[in-house]
């Protein structure tokens, strides 16, 4: 892929950014040496090697669901600075 300056420009307006001649050129130089740097990594020979998803193995570190009795309103609440009965007390937030 070659980096246009109309790339670059099309890059600063998608980034929201104003960037003079001297700065788009910079960025030129820099995305090319990116590129270039890719090209590299993509000569490397990948031929029998499973792709990663993560470097580390990794396991579903959740637990089973496990039936357990509800708690009694009073403790739910034990720490709520208001409430109404067995329920919570909020402001109201529609008129």
């Amino acid at each position: 892929m070659e980096i246009t300056m109309d790339l670059v420009r099309q890059l600063e307006k998608l980034s929201m950014l104003e960037l003079s001649e001297g700065e788009r050129e910079d960025a030129r130089s820099y995305l090319r040496d990116v590129l270039a740097q890719i090209d590299i990594i993509g000569e490397a020979d990948t031929q029998g090697v499973e792709p990663l998803t993560h470097v580390f193995p990794t396991a579903n570190v959740t637990r089973e669901d496990v039936v357990v009795p509800s708690p009694e309103p009073s403790v739910i609440l034990a720490n709520a600075p208001h409430r109404k009965g067995t329920c919570f007390r909020v402001p109201k937030t529609v008129e």
